[in-house]
């Protein structure tokens, strides 16, 4: 359902956690995927920690795989592509000399 409880709890369970072993969670590199495929998606209020809102995206790159959030791979692919004619055009500038 839209109750959004428990991911609370467990974002709250995880902030204590991390202030008790003496650990900061760098709210600012730290990023909110909402995934949700229902046909009409409720709203999320934002997640706050330690105070600061913690930003949400569409879109974010892990290991190296950019992940988005209705799982299409074209921001990936495209990433890839781009990456690809980089190295390609040394590839040609070289053949030329």
């Amino acid at each position: 359902g839209s109750d959004e409880a428990h991911y609370r709890e467990e974002v709250f369970q995880l902030e204590t956690w991390c202030r008790v072993n003496n650990l900061c969670i760098n709210v600012k590199k730290t990023k909110e995927m909402i995934v949700d495929f229902r046909r009409n998606a409720a709203a999320m209020s934002p997640l706050y920690i330690n105070g600061d809102m913690v930003e949400i995206v569409s879109c974010f790159k892990y290991l190296g795989v950019q992940i988005m959030d209705n799982f299409t791979w074209t921001s990936n692919t495209s990433y890839l592509l781009g990456k690809a004619h980089q190295r390609l055009y040394f590839l040609r500038r070289l053949k030329k000399a």
